[in-house]
């Protein structure tokens, strides 16, 4: 099912934990170069411009820690009702960022009246969601079922 989207239920979402030195808020606008220059040196270009969509409609978080980027989580950002893309640096995978930064983006969009989240086009990431939010497959969810399927190359 790996590429499949997800869908979670953001009624009874775990609580938020804080963590140790580690700030969790929302990008501002000045910060745009900056993000987008981490995502695309650490992730995608295609993610680059997700963010960049994100980050205009004051949607997308970040994770830092004595001002470095340790991680970002946006929505909205393909389609309306869609949680993602979310990367963590890879020294930082392990440590509660990629759960505190998926948190507090679906408590976002709880509190934005959203009842549930489309997580979109999950790869390997499967048992993370599963595991914070249980989140499940969405029937028929495939990339060429979704929102996906008008990517130039798909």
């Amino acid at each position: 099912m790996a590429g499949c989207d997800m869908i979670a239920n953001l009624i009874r979402l775990p609580r938020e934990k804080e963590l140790d030195g580690i700030k969790i808020k929302r990008v501002f606008a000045g910060e745009k170069m900056r993000l987008l220059e981490y995502i695309r040196q650490h992730f995608s270009e295609g993610w680059v411009y997700e963010a960049e969509n994100a980050i205009m409609q004051h949607k997308c978080f970040i994770a830092t820690k004595d001002g470095q980027i340790l991680g970002f989580a946006c929505y909205d950002a393909s389609a309306k009702d869609y949680f993602g893309p979310i990367g963590v640096t890879e020294n930082a995978r392990g440590t509660g960022v990629g759960t505190a930064l998926l948190l507090r983006t679906l408590t976002c969009m709880r509190e934005e009246g959203y009842g549930y989240a489309i997580i979109g086009w999950v790869g390997d990431a499967e048992m993370f969601y599963r595991k914070v939010v249980n989140a499940e497959w969405v029937p028929g969810g495939e990339p060429e079922n979704s929102v996906y399927s008008n990517l130039i190359d798909m």
